[in-house]
């Protein structure tokens, strides 16, 4: 009977532990952000507060002690800065590979879209298929990270009274000067790329657009693609993985798209068309739910990046040449 009382009352006392410091957790954490909204910015934070802002905002936990007296020290002595704070966690492995996305798919998968982005080879000529940004008027090539500047970006996209209304931009651009280079957008199908000259390009960009379009269509896609690429230019395109998205969901995941295609249709059709297909990536790995034979959300979005493994990946992305 002692040793039972003893449990309970222990049992109590932990729990009591744990409430009083998450209630000391709210407290602190609300007090911060009335200091915010009372008296200005994160910088003006106290040190410690703005230590335990930082970590809840962006690791989504209360800092370790030794972490919050590492940081608070080093702002309190003035070695860093607020900005500084927020780099070095930026930077950290935990914020890059662990603090990962938990409800966004589409956010979790355009990490990875910039980041294959980024790796696009410099280029003077570019031609982006479906390329429009509802909140970029530069394009979605610029805004998600192209790090090169160039001639001129070519954008094509369709007119917005024939988009689905979840694309639509509710704007006509023409011409921007980009801090880049010279964008310019023409609004019709990217089936019919009859206005472009034979070897009229240095890059052409199709980002998440072909599967968009039915098959007999997307094969004259990639045909006036080669045709417009200068010898030795390059083709990126990425698309969902129909093997993953099949395992998702019976029917298409977009009610505007027309196929979704595995890797392997998708080779196909790329080298028919007449291109060597370079490198292949995945984004947003799902090899635990292929094991499983059953697709898991959670696994698609908290694995973000590129992956080598690209059959078992929510994105399949390929980097052509002509």
């Amino acid at each position: 009977m002692a040793t039972s009382v003893t449990a309970r009352v222990r049992s109590r006392l932990a729990r009591s532990v744990t409430l009083r410091k998450a209630r000391a957790k709210v407290l602190h954490t609300s007090s911060a952000l009335r200091w915010i909204a009372k008296d200005g910015s994160f910088a003006e934070l106290p040190p410690e507060s703005a230590v335990r802002m930082a970590f809840n905002v962006m690791l989504r936990r209360d800092p370790d002690p030794e972490g919050l007296e590492h940081f608070t020290s080093r702002l309190s002595s003035g070695e860093i800065t607020p900005d500084d704070l927020i780099e070095e966690i930026r930077g950290s492995e935990e914020y890059i590979y662990h603090a990962s996305f938990r409800t966004r798919l589409g956010h979790s998968i355009h990490v990875g879209r910039c980041q294959f982005i980024q790796s696009f080879p410099k280029a003077s000529r570019i031609l982006d298929l479906g390329g429009t940004h509802k909140g970029n008027i530069y394009g979605a090539l610029v805004a998600m990270g192209y790090p090169y500047s160039f001639d001129e970006l070519v954008i094509v996209d369709l007119p917005d009274e024939l988009r689905h209304p979840i694309y639509r931009a509710d704007r006509a651009l023409r011409e921007v000067q980009a801090p880049g280079g010279l964008v310019r957008y023409l609004y019709h199908s990217m089936v019919d790329l009859s206005l472009f000259a034979d070897d009229s390009f240095d890059l052409v960009y199709s980002g998440q657009s072909i599967e968009h379009v039915v098959e007999a269509d997307a094969d004259l896609v990639l045909e006036e693609v080669h045709r417009v690429l200068r010898p030795g230019g390059s083709f990126a395109l990425d698309t969902p993985n129909g093997r993953v998205t099949r395992l998702q969901q019976p029917e298409l995941i977009d009610p505007d798209h027309k196929v979704e295609y595995t890797f392997e249709e998708l080779s196909a059709k790329l080298t028919r068309a007449g291109f060597t297909i370079v490198e292949t990536k995945g984004l947003n790995y799902v090899g635990g739910s292929l094991a499983r034979g059953g697709f898991r959300l959670e696994d698609a979005i908290s694995h973000p990046g590129l992956f080598s493994e690209v059959r078992d990946c929510y994105i399949l992305t390929f980097l052509c040449s002509t």
